[in-house]
């Protein structure tokens, strides 16, 4: 029955567990091809082999959007209020900032849907296919079900195929699977159930051939594809608002009813008990209220969270949605990729074991730094090292297995500007580095024994070989007889040691193969989840210098074994254990094999027999029971883009805010849906970055940890705005209102409210902005991601404080009476003892998590200084310049004055710091 060709749109998704004449017979396709009109007719009924472009939001509502945030909505109430008053040039002010800010949250934010078009981008854009037995070159998105494409290396694979012939072909399927090696193809049938990663018949759409070559059959086109899924599943995902602004939301909210609800009140009782003109009662709830909006705070938590973006782009973390500063800050949980975020990204040989002898290679990745340490005792002895110039100096066993290494291999190992890159295989550039730490020259060694014919590397035996004649005037070292060849032997040693008839030992003295011993030394490397390459040798026949078969033959000699491993990154471990000590777990998700991912995850330091569940155990657990399973899991290995998706999701179910790294196209939906996604600046796929919100320059995690302690820093400093901002409108406030009630004059006009409001903030509120790193910073639990932006210690210290500068004000009141002031210079004195009170607060808001006075803290930064002197400098104008005066309606002030006001500054200084040890003594 064709099914999918004839009756449906969506093929079966068993492909990978058919054989290949099963698949030509349901896709009613000939070995010679489709035909012209067939396939004209399956365009027709498929559709074009293309993602969907996402629908893009029209400009005007994208930047219409930017003004639907609490935030915004606090800034037009203010700026309505200032419009009220006709202080047009505050008007201007606000409205000023709410258009900067509209800019930038349209140029960085609005860009989801890039990322469905990023995945796009990664389709072949032609494909040569087989039609009616031509070779035509044809647009890939003109390919259909039934088609035959030939695939060499470097092609990108253009649709979904199961493979119908294979010779030696290796495809990249990273951006899919998160594998870090080449999948190794052939035609075989995989189980059923079996991940898109194990499925060796099959060839996914996006994904990159490197070596070889291969004929396969369309069985999917455009959104039907494995890419096309991901991007169904990406579709689906709604990026979540920051912990920030949630809690920012929550809080205008509340301001907002508490502000119309209490000004609503006040003016009824001006009018009705106080028997104050509704005019009059007007204009005093107005000022009430241009007194208890802080209108500027919303611009200083702007421009600090601009601040935490320049220091962390100067850590490698460039952030590309302005709120995400701040949520690495309140991040509980990391799911971090493991390939090139926790390690190198460069295999590294660790041992190479003969049948007597065992040598430690030492350093990790593509520079040769280091040597080699024969195992003593079952540790690493004195290090043995032998020059280019002195390659005899090896026992002739050991030299087979460094030549084995070294000539029957395809890479180039090359120092650019100082960082040793790979040419080829990853693993076999290992080698050479291996060989270089060992004094083996490549180039020199090619040279001497230069290549006569070579078996590349085939996937279904799992193994290569080259043969190689000796130049004696190269190698006099040998003495061996002119043209005396050699076959070096390279693969997977289960299936090499079928081969082999005989052992050598290090010294070159042949035993009888000892299969035993070396499976279990196969096993006990695969446990510590190293990669291990096996080597054999054996004479070749003088006279001839070509292989006669694909088969190197079944009399090796067996040379040993290579133990190989990408290796941690020195600065994640100490990352990861920066993040222990910030309570902070971190969990790794990848595609790699469980026993690989468990042994870095030791080595990371994420625990002596981490949890480790593969995807297919995720597939056997429930909804219900995986947010538990997920808290207590710290290893996810074989993980299909659903599955990452699922743990985010669990762990987000859990409370946890969730940060999570990645690199390709498989890691996109879940990067959307963390609370922050980071992707890897170099070796990241577009659609990884366009879904994140934080890209890493240089693809490390300690650049994570990094981010996490700016983003602490920058929530830190919102809170010390937050804590210096309200206290100080609060004071104001309770001062209007008790004049009110009493029926008094305001001890401040409304346009010297706004004075105080927007001078201060311009000053004294942006240094916050810029205040360092606590100490301990890396030292506390993460916030709650539910925690109200005013804590209860955070509340009692707004209503303290406000209590404070209230009284402040009525001793200035009665400084003023004991004088006869007039109105003008009273409320003068008033004004300036509130600016000075905010500059006393300011030093122990600075100091908000030290309950100790510091030096440091009373010093002050750069910008705390600059501030002090621009702050002074305004209240001199404002109280000296005669227009000044004009304007505001304030008169000069005398050297008593001024002494009145600075002592009653000092007094709440020394207060606050005394009332902060008090608490920290009744905390602990």
């Amino acid at each position: 029955m064709k099914v999918a060709v004839s009756d449906s749109s969506t093929p079966p998704s068993d492909w990978h567990h058919l054989d290949p004449d099963t698949v030509c017979t349901l896709l009613d396709s000939a070995p010679l091809g489709l035909t012209p009109t067939e396939a004209a007719q399956r365009l027709q009924r498929f559709g074009p082999n293309t993602l969907p472009a996402a629908r893009r939001q029209p400009a005007w509502r994208r930047l219409l959007a930017q003004f639907q945030n609490s935030i915004i909505y606090l800034m037009l109430a203010a700026a309505l209020v200032t419009a009220f008053l006709q202080h047009w040039i505050d008007t201007g002010v606000i409205l000023a900032v709410l258009v900067v800010n509209a800019f930038v949250g349209f140029l960085q934010e609005g860009r989801a849907e890039q990322a469905l078009n990023a995945l796009r981008d990664m389709l072949a854009p032609h494909a040569q296919v087989l039609r009616a037995g031509s070779i035509l070159t044809v647009p890939a998105a003109d390919l259909v079900p039934g088609d035959i494409v030939l695939l060499e290396a470097g092609d990108r694979v253009p649709a979904d195929m199961r493979l119908l012939q294979a010779r030696h072909l290796l495809i990249d399927e990273s951006i899919l699977t998160g594998e870090s090696l080449a999948s190794e193809k052939n035609t075989a049938a995989a189980p059923l159930d079996s991940l898109p990663g194990d499925r060796t018949g099959m060839a996914y759409s996006g994904s990159l051939v490197l070596a070889g070559q291969a004929r396969g059959m369309v069985t999917t086109t455009g959104q039907a594809t494995e890419i096309g899924r991901i991007n169904s599943l990406l579709a689906s995902v709604d990026m979540l608002q920051t912990p920030l602004l949630r809690q920012v939301d929550r809080f205008s909210q509340r301001f907002t009813g508490l502000v119309l609800g209490g000004g609503l009140v006040l003016m009824l009782f001006a009018v009705f008990v106080r028997e104050y003109a509704w005019s009059d009662a007007l204009l005093a709830v107005v000022s009430l209220a241009a007194s208890i909006v802080p209108e500027g705070l919303p611009a200083v938590m702007t421009i600090t969270l601009a601040i935490g973006v320049r220091r962390m782009a100067a850590r490698n973390a460039i952030v590309r949605n302005l709120p995400a500063v701040e949520i690495l800050g309140a991040t509980s949980i990391i799911c971090s990729d493991k390939t090139g975020t926790l390690t190198c990204n460069e295999m590294t040989v660790r041992r190479l074991q003969m049948c007597d002898r065992l040598y430690h290679v030492e350093g990790s990745g593509y520079a040769p730094t280091g040597q080699l340490r024969e195992n003593r005792c079952g540790q690493p002895g004195a290090a043995i090292a032998h020059t280019s110039e002195q390659p005899g100096g090896w026992p002739a066993g050991m030299r087979h297995l460094l030549h084995a290494a070294t000539l029957c291999n395809t890479a180039r190992l090359r120092c650019r500007q100082g960082e040793w890159q790979v040419e080829g295989d990853p693993m076999e550039g290992a080698l050479l580095t291996a060989a270089l730490k060992a004094g083996i020259d490549p180039d020199t060694l090619r040279n001497a024994w230069p290549e006569q014919d070579q078996i590349p590397f085939n996937p279904e035996k799992r193994m290569m070989a080259s043969l190689h004649i000796m130049r004696p005037d190269l190698a006099p070292h040998w003495h061996l007889p002119d043209g005396q060849r050699f076959v070096y032997v390279k693969g997977a040693p289960e299936q090499l040691l079928q081969c082999c008839v005989q052992q050598m030992a290090h010294d070159g003295t042949l035993a009888p193969l000892d299969t035993d011993a070396w499976q279990a030394a196969i096993t006990a490397a695969a446990d510590q989840g190293e990669r291990v390459l096996g080597f054999a040798v054996r004479a070749a026949n003088p006279a001839k210098d070509r292989f006669t078969s694909e088969h190197p033959g079944d009399n090796l000699t067996f040379l040993g074994l290579a133990s190989l491993i990408d290796p941690p990154r020195p600065e994640a471990i100490r990352a990861i254990a920066e993040c222990a000590t910030a309570g902070i777990r971190v969990k790794m998700i990848t595609g790699d094999h469980a026993l690989t991912a468990a042994a870095i995850a030791r080595q990371l330091g994420l625990g002596e027999q981490p949890a480790v569940l593969t995807g297919a155990d995720l597939d056997g657990i429930a909804d219900a029971e995986l947010p538990a399973r997920a808290m207590t899991t710290t290893v996810f290995a074989r993980t299909s883009p659903e599955h990452k998706l699922r743990i985010v999701r669990a762990l987000q179910s859990q409370g946890a805010v969730v940060a999570m790294t990645g690199d390709g196209v498989n890691d996109a939906p879940a990067l959307k849906q963390a609370d922050v996604g980071v992707a890897m600046g170099n070796k990241g796929t577009e659609a990884a970055k366009e879904a994140s919100r934080i890209v890493l320059a240089d693809d490390n995690f300690a650049s994570i940890a990094a981010a996490v302690h700016e983003g602490r820093t920058v929530y830190d400093n919102i809170r010390k705005v937050i804590a210096w901002t309200l206290p100080t409108n609060g004071g104001e406030v309770l001062f209007l209102i008790l004049a009110l009630l009493l029926g008094y004059t305001l001890p401040m006009t409304p346009a010297q409210i706004l004075w105080i409001n927007l001078a201060t903030t311009a000053t004294l509120g942006l240094v916050l902005a810029f205040e360092p790193s606590a100490p301990d910073v890396m030292q506390r639990p993460p916030r709650p991601a539910n925690a109200p932006l005013l804590s209860r210690p955070l509340v009692w210290r707004i209503v303290l404080v406000s209590l404070f500068f209230l009284a402040g004000g009525l001793a200035m009141t009665a400084y003023a009476d004991q004088r006869s002031y007039t109105t003008e210079h009273w409320r003068t004195l008033v004004v300036n003892v509130i600016v000075g009170m905010e500059i006393a607060y300011l030093f122990s808001v600075r100091g908000l998590h030290h309950p100790h006075l510091d030096w440091r803290q009373l010093l002050g930064t750069r910008a705390t200084l600059a501030a002090l002197l621009a702050i002074t400098l305004l209240q001199a104008v404002f109280t000296y310049l005669p227009w000044m005066n004009t304007a505001f309606q304030t008169v000069p002030l005398s050297l008593a004055d001024w002494f009145a006001i600075m002592m009653i500054a000092l007094a709440l200084f020394l207060i606050l710091e005394a009332e902060k040890k008090i608490a920290s003594r009744f905390a602990s």
